[in-house]
């Protein structure tokens, strides 16, 4: 068996599909494949490396995002964006009084070789 662990049964099922025009349960594929041990092996998700925050601050708005007046409390957001290799980063500050998006920004493209799943 050359191709021994490559395919995993959702694999099998679309080949099934596509070659001999033949639909079989997932199911079924996948309980065949594990009588017969020819499940692949699962490989673990990568995902982005993240380090340890650099700084923390205190609890200082303790879920009241209430405000009174406008830029009495501000808060911020970053959002990692993926497009292919290219991952941008989203940083927006929020006034919590009438929720509105008063700051925003987005870097420049970094070139990485993650890419989510989806």
């Amino acid at each position: 068996m050359a191709n021994r662990f490559i395919y995993g049964y959702r694999t099998i099922t679309r080949l099934l599909k596509k070659v001999y025009n033949l639909v079989v349960n997932r199911k079924k594929v996948y309980r065949i494949m594990k009588e017969k041990g020819c499940l692949c092996r699962a490989r673990p998700k990568k995902g982005p490396k993240l380090g340890k925050p650099y700084h923390v601050t205190d609890n200082k708005l303790d879920r009241d995002f209430q405000a009174d007046k406008p830029m009495e409390k501000l808060v911020i957001d970053i959002t990692y964006l993926y497009f292919g290799n290219c991952r941008l980063y989203l940083s927006s500050i929020m006034d919590l009084y009438n929720r509105e998006i008063v700051a925003y920004t987005i870097s420049e493209c970094q070139d990485t070789n993650f890419v989510p799943s989806t």
